[in-house]
């Protein structure tokens, strides 16, 4: 059912259509048979009411059997509003009582502020100048104003304005005219000569008594008073005595007629249609709130394209604008523009430096918006990308993230640094695996290294999802990973986050890229649905640094300064610019500020919060402290690096330790038999429970492509079933490899 609109459309129509058409009628509904339709002429303009007239009457008795169809719109009373829709409509058209800056704690402060500095900076402005600007220009002025008020003064009595019509009336030769000018001149000299006079008097007699009896202090007042009164008046007309205090703010005031003719200029309005306003302009926060309704037919999108218009009618720079889009209309636009540059001011030390311990499953902390209300970011089920020119803070925003997860203790860190800076130096106190640059360097290789990491993550997130849904409900009812999951050792599925600085030094690596790549792909497209998420960062976006394929995987993007809006673009997603989100126009001022989209459902600017080295060294040393009292310190920050040997020939010992006719072992007796092969290597997996000894088998043949399935036994006369490989499957892990390595 179609509810009735609460107010209904207008009789009239809209329009007529000026051209020469072809008027057909309304068809008619008809009972028995199909009734011939007159023909009308198409010929002349259609004017309002034909329509009616070229139907057939229905009470003719040619029209026999012919009814009226159903009115098109039914009538009001048809479809009633309900009170609660009266109430509903009439609720939203209802004005507050108060301003926001008169409710909203935040406001209030806002404002508080906004009048404390304003005033401030005025008073201060002209206590400065008082003694060594206005009292010297005082000085100098009041002679001659003492002379101009005297001046006045003697005009005044002699009437000197009526000078001029006497002297006309002598020129003119009119006798009678001047004698009566003259008369009037005498009258109002002797008066005002009395005036005078007695004011005179009584000016000097309250002098002498002033100077006789008052304290020094009313005398001294009584002297600035009068000295400043002549200065004033002594006073050139182009250099006024008090100058203007140039004050913090550009723009004082925002008024309807500035906003409108900003419109103007930026083309959304017409001779016949101009804006709305649907709300009164206010104070927001340190800036104006302005709600506008556009004329029919413009857009949000149409505001968005004329931004820099805007800014010009405004004369505010391009910065100090903000557009939010009004969800009740699309022809309704929302603009903040603040009092001066926002996105340069900046947002200030990260609350981390004061934080004991962080909760990764919750949003923290990580920068604030152009008004200064807070930006919570969360990393739990997505991948980030973060892409900037050099220098603009595209490390410290990613450290930042990555600053949060070192204070969750059951967050396991993967930092990898393509470029080798000091940036990510000291995370070695709470990475399970770290590596910086591309050059071997000390015996390590770091591109090995995260190869390593890689394939271990893989295979880690590949058990992650056989292990999820093999667990039972009331420890895992729907089959996610949750935080007592997470934070369970006996599990081992903590939340990780897996950092790539300067990812595309890895992504190009003449022998190791094309796999880096691949495997980087399937973190970002599958690792986050079981706690591992993936943070890339990058200088150089392009699909030859960074593919596609990997940056398409990302759900949220980080934009900071970038060279070009298609380089925005290309961060952003495509579309983005389209949607009014174009890095390009940040300034070299704005650091550590960007544009975030994905990571929640609306996109916005972010001024990040800073963690210099000092900061980032104090936390993580907590970090580390904190593990450490957890338990939680593992892999390279707890020295326990990953056998490479295990990697490399756990193939070739599987083989060796199967065996002659074997086509289906047990995971767990294989491990035995490689405890007994090379107990240094393989003695920590035979100390396990016979479950994690097979995940531990598992976990090193994944990234070989070696899986594991159930294999059914007949002991003592039942049927169990156990986990274990194939030959067939490790004969052709084995032959892949090498094939590779020819291929190499």
């Amino acid at each position: 059912m179609t509810e009735n609109p609460v107010f209904p459309p207008p009789d009239e129509p809209e329009g007529t259509d000026e051209r020469s058409a072809d008027v057909l009628p309304f068809p008619l509904k008809k009972t028995p048979a199909p009734a011939a339709v007159p023909e009308v002429s198409g010929e002349g303009d259609v004017k309002p009411g034909e329509w009616e007239a070229e139907l057939p009457d229905t009470d003719d008795p040619d029209a026999e059997g012919l009814t009226e169809g159903a009115p098109v719109d039914p009538p009001r009373e048809v479809y009633p509003p309900s009170v609660a829709e009266w109430m509903e409509a009439r609720d939203k058209t209802r004005l507050p009582v108060l301003p926001d800056w008169v409710k909203l704690p935040d406001q209030r402060t806002a404002v508080r502020k906004w009048a404390v500095r304003h005033y401030s900076a005025v008073i201060g402005y002209h206590a400065v100048r008082l003694p060594c600007i206005y009292t010297p220009k005082i000085l100098w002025y009041s002679p001659r104003g003492a002379w101009r008020w005297s001046a006045a003064i003697g005009r005044w009595v002699f009437d000197a304005e009526g000078k001029a019509l006497r002297l006309a009336s002598v020129a003119n030769e009119d006798a009678a005219e001047y004698l009566k000018l003259s008369r009037q001149r005498n009258d109002r000299v002797r008066l005002r000569g009395i005036v005078a006079s007695i004011a005179s008097l009584v000016g000097l007699a309250a002098t002498l008594t002033l100077y006789v009896m008052a304290p020094s202090w009313l005398l001294l007042l009584a002297m600035a008073t009068l000295t400043t009164t002549l200065g004033a008046v002594g006073a050139p007309a182009d250099r006024p005595l008090i100058d203007l205090a140039k004050v913090t703010f550009r723009k004082r005031r925002l008024s309807s007629d500035i906003v409108i003719r900003a419109h103007e200029a930026a083309g959304l309005t017409s001779k016949d249609q101009s804006i709305a306003f649907p709300r009164p302009i206010g104070r927001d926060g340190d800036g104006w709130r302005v709600i506008v309704d556009l004329p029919f037919g413009r857009t949000f999108g149409d505001a968005l394209k004329a931004h820099g218009r805007l800014a010009s009618g405004m004369d505010i720079a391009s910065t100090q604008l903000f557009l939010d889009k009004d969800e009740t209309s699309n022809r309704r636009v929302s603009y903040w523009i603040a009092d001066r540059d926002p996105l340069a001011v900046p947002s200030g030390k990260s609350p981390l430096l004061g934080a004991t311990r962080v909760d990764f499953w919750k949003p923290f902390p990580w920068g604030v918006d152009e008004r200064g209300n807070p930006v919570m970011a969360t990393m739990l089920w997505l991948s980030l990308l973060v892409g900037a020119v050099p220098r603009q803070g595209k490390t410290f925003s990613a450290r930042t993230i990555a600053l949060a997860a070192a204070l969750d203790p059951y967050v396991r860190l993967y930092v990898f640094d393509g470029k080798a800076s000091p940036d990510w130096r000291k995370f070695a106190l709470v990475a399970h695996r770290i590596g910086f640059g591309i050059v071997p360097k000390n015996g390590i290789d770091p591109v090995g290294h995260l190869l390593t990491s890689l394939r271990e993550l893989r295979a880690d997130v590949e058990d992650r999802y056989h292990r999820l849904s093999e667990l039972p409900l009331h420890i895992c009812p729907e089959g996610k990973l949750t935080p007592e999951i997470s934070r369970d050792p006996k599990l081992n599925m903590p939340l990780t986050l897996f950092v790539v600085d300067e990812v595309q030094e890895y992504l190009t690596h003449p022998e190791h890229g094309k796999e880096i790549l691949s495997l980087m792909v399937y973190l970002a497209r599958v690792a986050p649905a079981v706690g591992v998420s993936v943070m890339t960062s990058t200088q150089k976006p392009d699909d030859k640094a960074c593919p596609s394929e990997l940056r398409d995987q990302h759900q949220a993007r980080f934009a900071l300064r970038v060279g070009a809006y298609q380089v925005s673009d290309v961060i952003l997603g495509a579309g983005s610019y389209g949607e009014g989100l174009d890095a390009s126009k940040l300034l070299k001022s704005h650091k550590g500020v960007g544009l975030l989209k994905g990571m929640s459902d609306d996109a916005g600017i972010v001024r990040t919060y800073l963690a210099d080295g000092r900061d980032a060294e104090r936390i993580l040393t907590r970090a580390a402290a904190l593990r450490e009292a957890e338990g939680t310190l593992s892999g390279d920050a707890a020295g326990e690096a990953p056998a490479p040997e295990v990697s490399a020939t756990v193939l070739d010992d599987v083989a060796a330790v199967l065996g002659k006719g074997e086509a289906k072992v047990w995971s767990e007796t294989i491990v035995d038999r490689l405890a007994d092969l090379r107990p240094d290597v393989y003695g920590a997996w035979a100390e396990l429970e016979a479950k994690p000894r097979a995940e531990a088998l598992t976990a090193a043949l994944k990234p070989y492509g070696v899986a594991t399935e159930q294999i059914g036994r007949r002991i003592d006369g039942k049927t169990v079933n156990k986990r274990g490989i194939k030959r067939e499957d490790l004969a052709a892990a084995i032959t892949q490899r090498n094939e590779n390595r020819d291929a190499g």
